[in-house]
């Protein structure tokens, strides 16, 4: 009868030896034979008829070894489940099993020992104690001003124009990489974009005045824009915004079409296109509606720094120990491609640092009950689809949106993403009602410059 005996050899590291004998893995040993005999295709017999010696000759060995290890690997199994052993990973065969000692020819016990790395018993991060700040952006009339005029240059009616003539115009313009006279650089970038003239700075500007179509200027991004413009073109372009070299390279940039946006007027039909799930008949009621939404834009940004903050937060001030030897061990043997021990301790920091977390979430979604439903997950597939379309949530829904979400329904990967981060949004959540930040009120440059030092302090 087999026997399972386990001891504890390092920090939540123990070892789990399984011993089988001959009435473990011979009757499933002989089962197994048979149904070789009755599927074998062998030359000069017909199917089911080869003599059982052949077969043993033939399949024998590994047969027997695999009904051995198999039986192993069952006895294992059954134990840590009856155990109720929370793991990490698999169980790691110890270097001195070996597998050549099993013989067909003379059936024995057989002991294997394996190593386990366990989970441990923690306590989570005390958050109500934690010293944090809510930032609160001012909305000023001079935001609702600009999204005003954005909202209707959005909706504004586009007409073609000979040439520029003022900071208003609209330019379809081809970036292409050059050197500082124009010439193209061999593999160089080339990209359209579509960009207002007042989006360049004080000094380019006049310079577009009077020019048409295919007429061009030779510019550098770091020369032509002020930061912020800058940024939006270089990610445009496919360039990282902080590389100061691509923020200096040279293009020639051509005009393929000059437009003009004529804005509506601030009237009720301006009013039901800009917000068509509203009732808004005045000036004052619209520009309500934009303050509203700027509102809830810049307090999303703030939640999503308070989140960021507490993730921190969870992560360096929960206290969780690890059976690093083991989890090193398995990092080096235990993937899909063997790791060498310099890579093993270049990826472990970060490693361990994935791993932490996943116990912590774990662990609220465990004791908090957070559970992620199908209509929470249907809600987030049509969210998703009006934020590709550019709906406003809440719009009449359409039969191709059922058909939109029903299709999703049927992702795997779609579920499994959007439950984990359905999940994750929970956590934050249930997170958020353990702690008593500080509000703070801020100017929207404020909360960007406080943004840039907290994702910075934590990188």
């Amino acid at each position: 009868m087999a026997t399972v005996t386990r001891e504890n050899i390092g920090l939540l590291t123990d070892k789990i030896t399984v011993s089988v004998s001959k009435g473990d893995y011979l009757p499933s040993f002989e089962k197994s034979l048979k149904q070789y005999g009755k599927q074998a295709n062998i030359p000069g017999f017909r199917k089911g008829m080869v003599p059982a010696g052949l077969i043993k000759k033939m399949y024998g060995n590994s047969v027997f070894t695999d009904e051995v290890l198999r039986t192993v690997e069952k006895e294992l199994t059954t134990y840590m489940s009856n155990e109720k052993l929370e793991i990490f990973a698999q169980p790691l065969p110890l270097p001195d099993n070996d597998s050549r000692q099993i013989d067909i020819n003379h059936p024995a016990d057989y002991s294997f020992a394996f190593e386990i790395g366990l989970k441990p018993a923690f306590a989570l991060a005390d958050l109500g104690s934690a010293r944090l700040t809510r930032l609160k952006v001012d909305v000023t009339p001079e935001m609702i001003d600009e999204e005003v005029e954005r909202q209707r240059t959005r909706n504004g009616k586009m007409t073609d124009q000979e040439a520029v003539v003022s900071d208003e115009n609209v330019l379809n313009l081809q970036f292409t990489e050059s050197d500082a006279e124009g010439q193209p650089v061999e593999g160089g970038l080339q990209k359209d974009n579509s960009l207002l003239v007042k989006y360049f700075n004080e000094a380019t500007r006049p310079k577009w005045m009077g020019l048409k179509k295919d007429d061009f200027l030779i510019l550098q991004p770091a020369q032509a824009f002020e930061v912020k413009e800058m940024e939006w073109v270089l990610n445009d372009l496919g360039l990282d915004k902080t590389d100061l070299a691509a923020a200096n390279k040279y293009f020639k940039v051509t005009i393929t079409k000059v437009g003009l946006i004529e804005k509506p007027e601030l009237n009720e039909e301006f009013f039901k296109t800009a917000y068509p799930a509203r009732e808004i008949a005045t000036e004052a009621a619209f520009r309500d509606a934009v303050k509203d939404d700027i509102q809830a834009y810049w307090d999303g940004q703030s939640r999503n720094q308070l989140q960021h903050s507490l993730y921190h937060v969870l992560l360096e001030q929960t206290k969780i120990e690890f059976p690093e030897d083991f989890l090193k061990r398995w990092m080096q043997t235990g993937g899909e491609t063997p790791k060498s021990q310099a890579e093993v301790e270049q990826e472990f920091p970060s490693f361990v640092n994935q791993l932490k977390w996943t116990l912590i979430v774990d662990k609220v979604v465990r004791e908090n009950n957070i559970d992620v439903t199908q209509d929470d997950i249907r809600a987030f597939a049509k969210q998703q689809l009006f934020g590709y379309m550019g709906m406003p949530v809440g719009a009449d829904e359409q039969p191709w949106v059922a058909d939109y979400v029903n299709r999703m329904m049927q992702d795997r990967k779609f579920i499994e993403d959007t439950v984990h981060r359905i999940q994750t949004e929970k956590v934050f959540g249930w997170a958020e009602t353990q702690i008593n930040p500080t509000d703070k009120p801020v100017s929207m440059a404020e909360f960007q410059h406080e943004a840039e030092e907290h994702q910075h302090h934590h990188h």
